[in-house]
């Protein structure tokens, strides 16, 4: 019996849902990208690649080799294809420039080439996310520099989005604004193969995702929120839950959109200029968009994810998303 690989399944999709070509060929090459990371990550010590530079990234954050490392794959397979008028990633504080010398092409990449990279030196689950837009008007046939003005769309104009998750199997999970796919990474034969049909959030839940260590620092909403959940069956809610927290957001997010659940990094009093810990653009998007095809939903507690108006690249904001009920539940006490 023939499997479905992640380029038969992209090609039926040119068939018969009119996937643009080059939009195909783009998802490919990134795939493409994140199983060279996938061979990074699995080498770890044997590859000289743990521990941290001497770095930091526009986030004022302490750069891990792999950071660097997966970031660099990613601009030099991305670049020369002739799909993208430019990128935009977490580790890069303005957008990468397509080089003179490669034709340009009518979409915008932007990524977070190694989420959860503080887990790396530990072994645990870490991963890559992606976002694909369109870029507006004709700034792909311009010979000027792109500016970051054209990154700046709401989610709801993603035309695809997918996460790679590094784990005891290499996964890539792809939407395409039809549904969410699962592809496993054959080592063997070298190809993403299609394993999980049409994922599903279950609407609801009995386990949530959060670091507790913050609660002190969290809004009244939200410590109204988890102290219901951590009541159990003697509380409103009437239900025991279960915590599960990686502190890897892909892999956070791949077990609720496996078995459900919700995940919470709320803003707090620590820095109560910025509206949350997350990258709009990078991470809270694109996993947005993923949550949403598969039947879940994803707030900032006052509005859809996907609805905010983003006003820079580097843009932070606090993420519920996960399985209807609960998402709902949480958003009600910040609007109540």
């Amino acid at each position: 019996m023939s499997r479905t690989t992640l380029s038969r399944y992209l090609i039926e999709q040119t068939r018969s849902h009119n996937t643009p070509a080059d939009l195909r060929f783009l998802v490919e090459v990134v795939a493409r990208a994140c199983k060279a990371i996938s061979h990074a990550v699995s080498k770890g010590a044997l590859g000289g690649v743990l521990g941290s530079t001497d770095t930091e990234n526009v986030q004022g954050e302490v750069q891990k080799k792999l950071d660097v490392m997966s970031n660099e794959i990613l601009l030099e397979a991305n670049e020369w294809g002739g799909t993208l008028a430019g990128m935009a990633s977490e580790e890069m504080d303005k957008p990468y420039q397509i080089p003179g010398r490669y034709p340009k092409g009518a979409y915008l990449l932007l990524f977070d080439p190694l989420d959860g990279s503080s887990n790396i030196d530990v072994n645990v689950s870490v991963g890559t996310i992606f976002s694909v837009l369109r870029c507006p008007g004709d700034c792909f046939s311009q010979n000027d520099a792109l500016g970051e003005e054209a990154f700046l769309q709401p989610g709801t104009k993603q035309v695809a989005a997918g996460y790679a998750v590094y784990g005891p199997q290499t996964m890539l999970i792809l939407t395409l604004g039809d549904g969410v796919k699962g592809f496993t990474l054959d080592r063997e034969l070298g190809s993403f193969v299609l394993t999980h049909e049409n994922m599903n959030v279950p609407q609801s839940t009995a386990e949530f995702a959060i670091n507790m260590s913050n609660q002190r620092h969290w809004e009244p909403p939200v410590q109204r929120y988890v102290s219901e959940l951590l009541a159990g069956e003697e509380g409103p809610l009437g239900k025991n839950y279960n915590m599960r927290w990686i502190a890897s957001m892909v892999a956070d997010v791949h077990r609720i959109l496996t078995r459900g659940g919700i995940f919470m990094y709320p803003r707090d009093a620590r820095e109560p200029d910025k509206p949350g810990k997350l990258r709009l653009m990078y991470e809270a998007n694109p996993m947005s968009f993923i949550i949403e095809q598969a039947g879940g939903m994803a707030t900032n507690g006052q509005q859809r994810i996907l609805d905010v108006q983003p006003k820079s690249l580097h843009e932070r904001v606090a993420v519920f998303l996960g399985s209807k009920e609960e998402v709902e539940r949480v958003t009600g006490y910040h609007q109540g």
